[in-house]
């Protein structure tokens, strides 16, 4: 039943793509799409990028194995939404038009910015993406029952391809209905299975995560904080560097801030995002039930022998939710929890693949020396869809044996390293120079970069990338907590050092537009 779910899934959402896709040499149809979703449906649409495989299935894996760690992780997820809400949505609504290179060149103009924003974009979002694309084959063998290797590799090949037409063909309105339909399932029927494990413990929450904690092993910690840093030498502050990372990092990654220019105006994002947070706060609600219950009522020890890191957990939760005897409904429910699964790996692949393509696209090749017309620029951009995404699919079959949590937190820490320090101080302050820029982006990645590589993530545990090996000399399992201030730390810097006249003229220059970008009072295209 799964592997006929997932293929009429995959055809239906095809269908929906070339349906709803460009027909026309329009860029804001194939950017944007008009700006025509309806508050309600971009909402959902965000909520969808926002929430990807990674997520589902990483944060329920760290709430079943390390239950109140877990739920903070979670919570940070739903609180790095709010701080976009709150602080820069509109500003990047307004300072915007396609693509984060062009929130950047607002204000300061330039290939140069434009190149380094797409070089931000691709690295942050290539490692989330191989993440997904890698998790794939495991996924379907863990769902479909087959271990060959070669058919993992099949199932990652197969689905690339799948995700790269999405990006090429569906556009942003074609992948934005992708996204909606995914976050309706998700919630649907993540929904059906919290209730059907609150149910059994008789609505009583209290209940529930006291036998999660009996069935952990580790007690009274499972229920306290520090449980999944306890290998490192400081526990608490490793907690709140991963926190802190993905509150900054989780906002800014760009193929969320890309769909701040699919609203049709500044109250539109507001409206907008006001149907994205509950979307993931009920989220949030759901993952926690599910992954407490996965551990209450299947254990612990058994979540992490199917999956070290536990990204089977929600679909261990789901399964146990039914019982011994599985009737037909409850048969049909778990296949839709599975292809909402499925459907989660295509919709945020494919969102990432056009965020990445839409800045490679009109960043670096529409800004070139040559200007190009809306057709060639439209062809560039279809391109560029495979030209990342073959290279994703390839790599992806290269590191499915190794461990993918270096991958998803290095995408994070990018994001709030360099990118978010970038927005921030392009949007608000007004000396910001070009020099100060480019320093916080390449400064800024470079840092998360050589802090990472000394990660017990990357060597020295069981779970690292190459657990045969130990070269750990970072004491966090996230770089957060010193690449973050140091991102903002060089973005001054280079500010500073480019002197008073660089500093006014830009401080002018911000001025021109800074009611453009705070106010929305004149948009300049």
């Amino acid at each position: 039943m799964s592997l006929v779910a997932f293929t009429v899934v995959a055809t239906i959402t095809l269908l929906l793509c070339v349906m709803t896709g460009p027909d026309r040499d329009d860029l804001d149809e194939f950017y944007t799409g008009y700006s025509s979703l309806s508050p309600m449906r971009n909402g959902l649409a965000i909520a969808g990028d926002y929430i990807s495989a990674a997520t589902v299935l990483g944060t329920g894996g760290v709430i079943a194995l390390f239950g109140y760690d877990g739920v903070v992780l979670a919570l940070s997820t739903a609180l790095s939404l709010m701080l976009l809400m709150f602080l820069l949505a509109e500003p990047l609504r307004n300072a915007g038009r396609f693509t984060m290179g062009d929130a950047l060149a607002r204000r300061m103009p330039g290939r140069a910015v434009r190149i380094a924003a797409c070089a931000a974009t691709l690295a942050a979002l290539l490692p989330l993406m191989l993440v997904q694309l890698a998790g794939t084959g495991d996924l379907l063998a863990f769902i479909l029952g087959f271990s060959s290797d070669g058919l993992k590799s099949g199932c990652i090949v197969g689905l690339g391809i799948l995700m790269i037409s999405y990006a090429a063909i569906g556009g942003m309105k074609g992948t934005a209905l992708i996204q909606i339909l995914k976050i309706v399932m998700l919630l649907g029927s993540g929904a059906v299975i919290a209730v059907l494990i609150l149910n059994k413990f008789d609505w009583d929450l209290g209940g529930l995560f006291g036998q999660a904690a009996r069935n952990s092993g580790a007690g009274s910690a499972f229920l306290s904080s520090g449980l999944q840093f306890t290998s490192g030498p400081s526990p608490r502050l490793d907690m709140i560097s991963s926190e802190l990372t993905v509150v900054l990092g989780g906002a800014c990654l760009p193929h969320i801030t890309m769909r701040m220019y699919t609203a049709g105006s500044a109250p539109q994002v507001r409206r907008s995002l006001s149907w994205a947070v509950p979307a993931v706060a009920l989220f949030v609600l759901v993952i926690t039930v599910v992954g407490f219950g996965a551990t209450a009522l299947i254990g612990r020890e058994a979540i992490a022998v199917a999956d070290p890191q536990g990204n089977t957990a929600y679909l261990l939760g789901a399964r146990a939710a039914f019982g011994a005897d599985v009737s037909t409904a409850e048969t049909f429910l778990f296949t839709t929890v599975t292809a909402a699964i499925f459907l989660t790996v295509l919709a945020s692949v494919a969102g990432m693949i056009l965020a990445c393509a839409n800045s490679l696209a009109h960043d670096v090749f529409a800004h070139g020396r040559k200007q190009l017309s809306p057709r060639r620029e439209m062809t560039l951009a279809r391109a560029s869809a495979a030209a990342v995404g073959i290279p994703a699919i390839v790599l992806a079959t290269l590191v499915q044996h190794h461990s993918l949590q270096p991958l998803v937190t290095l995408s994070f820490c990018l994001g709030a390293s360099a990118i978010a320090p970038a927005l921030v101080y392009s949007l608000f302050w007004r000396r910001y120079t070009r020099a100060g820029l480019m320093c916080t982006l390449i400064g800024g990645s470079l840092s998360t970069l050589i802090l990472m590589t000394g990660t017990n993530l990357v060597s020295g545990s069981p779970i690292s990338a190459f657990p045969d090996h130990d070269f750990t000399w970072f004491p966090f399992t996230t770089t957060g907590l010193v690449s973050i201030p140091l991102g903002f730390a060089l973005g001054w810097l280079g500010t500073v050092a480019s002197g008073r006249e660089k500093a006014e003229e830009h401080r002018k220059r911000y001025e021109a537009v800074e009611g453009w970008i705070l106010a929305g009072a004149v948009r300049k295209e």
